[in-house]
């Protein structure tokens, strides 16, 4: 049925309409403490914001979406829900449960395999509004740096702009009491990073280093691809002694999927593309200028074969 939402974005407030089905807010689970300073088995407790990875095309692009849930509102949005054929499903059988709101989706940056299910998801939910970069298909609304909007009454989403992967790229920091994510899309993997595809090294070094290092520490990472266990490889070959690298390789041999279980406190520590002033990355670089560091290490990266 349609129902009349209000989508509140810093303090000014955007009436819609659409279509407001309902789906079902599953348990999560999350780590206590980041995966790479203690590789401790996962506890399931209660929290506010539920987020329900949706895998996409696994085993070729190895995509993901998500579902953010306020669990008091039952309010949520999907974020990057690009393949429809595998996201629809997982909608409509929370759908079924009358268990949350479906308010929006969220999108990083306008590339297919991101907001290339924009169309599909609207076909499903008329009305639904598309919030992401200016490029991307069918967006109703591109929040300013920065900007803030509200996921239900406890979710508060700040838009992070970081163009270089795509001028439009936004990554989303969510809060939810002492809860703390944020969804990177392309920006930043877990130990990597995104093709400079429509930016230089020094917005890439911009976006990492200054803008999405500045964020909390224990900030949990949702990237948009599960891309570590390449990643992991090239940065142990960049620098092979590091230690956080070799536990997170060792993560990696034994789980299959990376998102949300380290933070940008950890990135700081096993992503070369966030440790431009280490000795192993200076010397396989051949330099000590943080861009001409980052510059190297995409291009190294681009045509390693490991």
């Amino acid at each position: 049925m349609l129902m009349k939402f209000a989508l509140r974005i810093s303090g000014r407030t955007i009436k819609q309409i659409a279509t407001s089905p309902w789906s079902r807010a599953t348990t999560t689970v999350s780590y206590i403490k980041s995966a790479n300073s203690e590789l401790s088995r996962p506890k399931l407790h209660s929290r506010k914001m539920h987020i329900q990875s949706i895998p996409m095309w696994t085993g070729t692009a190895d995509n993901y979406a998500y579902l953010v849930v306020d669990d008091k509102t039952r309010d949520a949005m999907v974020i990057d829900p690009a393949h429809p054929p595998e996201v629809l499903p997982v909608l409509k059988e929370q759908l079924s449960k009358q268990a949350i709101r479906l308010k929006g989706v969220i999108n990083t940056h306008h590339h297919d395999d991101h907001a290339g299910g924009n169309k599909g998801l609207l076909e499903a939910f008329p009305g639904t509004p598309i919030i992401g970069g200016r490029d991307c298909a069918l967006v109703t609304m591109t929040p300013k740096h920065e900007e803030t909007f509200q996921i239900g009454e406890r979710i508060t989403v700040k838009a992070i702009h970081t163009p270089c992967h795509t001028k439009d790229s936004i990554c989303y920091y969510a809060q939810d009491g002492d809860e703390k994510v944020v969804f990177t899309g392309d920006t930043l993997f877990i130990a990597g990073c995104g093709r400079f595809f429509e930016g230089t090294a020094e917005d890439m070094h911009k976006a990492l280093n200054v803008t999405l290092a500045s964020l909390p520490d224990d900030t949990k990472v949702y990237p948009g691809h599960e891309y570590t266990k390449r990643n992991t490889r090239f940065g142990l070959h960049v620098a092979p002694n590091n230690p956080n690298l070799k536990k997170l390789a060792q993560f990696c041999e034994e789980n299959t999927e990376t998102q949300g279980k380290f933070t940008i406190g950890d990135e700081k520590k096993h992503n070369v593309f966030m440790m431009l002033d280490d000795s192993e990355v200076h010397s396989a670089t051949q330099s000590t200028d943080p861009v001409e560091v980052m510059r190297k290490l995409r291009e190294q990266k681009d045509n390693f074969k490991g």
